[in-house]
């Protein structure tokens, strides 16, 4: 029996799917790339862009008519509105939140679903009471067994489920989940819940797992990273102390690896962390800040919790203890309010603070968020003209970065083809995006060097420096 899951939406989904596949994989199910092949397909959806939910309600269209020709199981998770909820319960034949995941094969079951290993579900039953117990380190990577579905509030975090990675060189590993800002735009408070970290045995466990196992990037995952450790004061390390224990272990290792870490919020970002980054050479010089907006107002309808001077602290120790790293940030143009006046406040800090690289977002009102309820009064005419002046701020900012990059030799980790035939595509530690002509996919997942011969804002394209193998 097969199964496919489509993944939808952040980093932390694709983390989140690496753990049902686990749970698949050990039910005895097979993955398979086409639909039409598969006997439960399920959705790792995302309520933070209406796009993403658009393609649910697409897909799930689909897959109802395909029950009338054959035998088939829909399920959805993720990030989910309750309004979203409430109508895919009505669509798909299981809905539930990813902490639910280690009840997954008891809701198959009581759905009378007969999966490939028949003795799957009698495993977890004999295993339900000792997963009751408090768990050890070791014991929360086993696959300890399940509550009876009317009881899933007490399964365990979906972390405590070991993963199968989907590559063999990069991997995430969540740290936290959850969000306590409750921006008024932002859905993550309703859809993931308040903030909770993962105690950090278990995190340095598996980040080490995974250096010793040759992967060379590991990015930690939350919805708000850096206050990590917050709602266990005195109990837990702070983000810092994880970061410095991490790059101590990763720099002690002798493999050359880049950890990363996304997204943090301004408000919890600490000097100190900017200073356990500059400890390790593990820990890469790259940092995304969202800024979200230049305007003191703006952000205070957006309820950012920090000014633009806050901001600038954090810019201005990252510029000192890390001279070489990467800045990208995370832009809303058109949010309800913004006049002329604070979009030129967004394009005076884009200017001010050079961004590498700049993810920008036309304002779109979210069901459940705050903002939702105000009167969305900025055009579509009018976001789509602003993001179109901010992208071209932003190609004149990052374009200084990479111009200073010809003729240089830059270390990168080639990620997989490119999509300009015959070449190889990757990235600095910085981020900063590379390709160079090359055919040899055995180069896939490896670092190497590469001198660059010409630049665009956002890439850099060279030629391979050949390598010599010392004997």
């Amino acid at each position: 029996m097969k199964y496919h899951l489509v993944i939808l939406g952040c980093q932390m989904n694709h983390a989140d799917a690496e753990r049902m596949q686990a749970v698949m994989a050990k039910l005895g199910y097979a993955s398979t790339d086409r639909e039409e092949d598969a006997d439960v397909i399920g959705i790792i959806a995302c309520s933070v862009r209406q796009k993403a939910i658009d393609k649910v309600y697409s897909k799930i269209a689909k897959w109802n008519k395909w029950k009338n020709k054959k035998n088939l199981v829909t399920f959805v998770s993720g990030c989910v509105l309750p309004d979203d909820r409430q109508k895919f319960l009505k669509l798909f034949d299981l809905v539930f939140d990813m902490k639910e995941l280690a009840s997954f094969p008891a809701m198959l079951s009581q759905y009378g679903v007969t999966t490939p290993l028949s003795n799957t579900t009698k495993i977890y039953e004999a295993d339900m009471a000792e997963a009751a117990k408090p768990a050890t380190a070791a014991q929360k990577l086993k696959y300890a067994g399940v509550r009876p579905v009317s009881n899933v509030s007490a399964a365990p975090q979906t972390w405590d489920v070991e993963p199968i990675y989907n590559s063999s060189f990069e991997a995430y590993i969540p740290i936290q989940n959850g969000c306590n800002k409750f921006c008024t735009y932002c859905a993550v408070p309703y859809t993931r819940g308040r903030e909770v970290s993962r105690p950090s045995s278990d995190i340095l466990k598996e980040a080490m797992q995974l250096i010793n196992s040759g992967y060379k990037s590991i990015t930690l995952l939350g919805q708000n990273v850096n206050s990590y450790g917050l709602d266990k004061k005195g109990e837990e390390l702070s983000f810092a102390e994880l970061l410095d224990q991490l790059g101590q272990m990763a720099d002690d290792s002798g493999n050359e690896v880049w950890v990363y870490f996304t997204s943090p919020h301004p408000r919890d970002m600490t000097r100190d962390v900017i200073e356990a980054i500059s400890r390790h050479r593990s820990l890469a010089k790259q940092i995304h800040l969202p800024v979200q907006s230049g305007s003191d107002k703006v952000l205070i309808r957006m309820n950012r919790k920090y000014s633009m001077d806050r901001y600038r602290d954090v810019v201005t120790w990252i510029r000192e203890l890390l001279p070489t790293a990467t800045l990208f940030t995370d832009v809303i143009v058109g949010f309800t309010g913004e006049d002329e006046e604070q979009f030129e406040s967004t394009r005076a800090a884009m200017r001010e603070f050079k961004y590498n690289m700049a993810y920008i977002a036309m304002y779109s009102p979210r069901p459940g968020a705050a903002s939702f309820a105000w009167q969305d009064d900025v055009s579509h005419a009018v976001k789509k003209e602003r993001y179109a002046i901010l992208t071209k701020d932003l190609e004149k900012v990052a374009i200084v970065h990479t111009e200073k990059m010809k003729g240089q030799t830059v270390r990168m980790l080639v990620r997989g083809k490119d999509k300009k035939e015959a070449y190889l595509t990757g990235h600095t530690e910085g981020k900063i995006i590379v390709r160079f002509p090359s055919s040899d996919e055995s180069l896939i997942g490896q670092f190497v060097d590469v001198k660059i011969e010409s630049v665009r804002p956002f890439s850099v394209e060279g030629e391979l420096v050949k390598q010599t193998v010392e004997v």
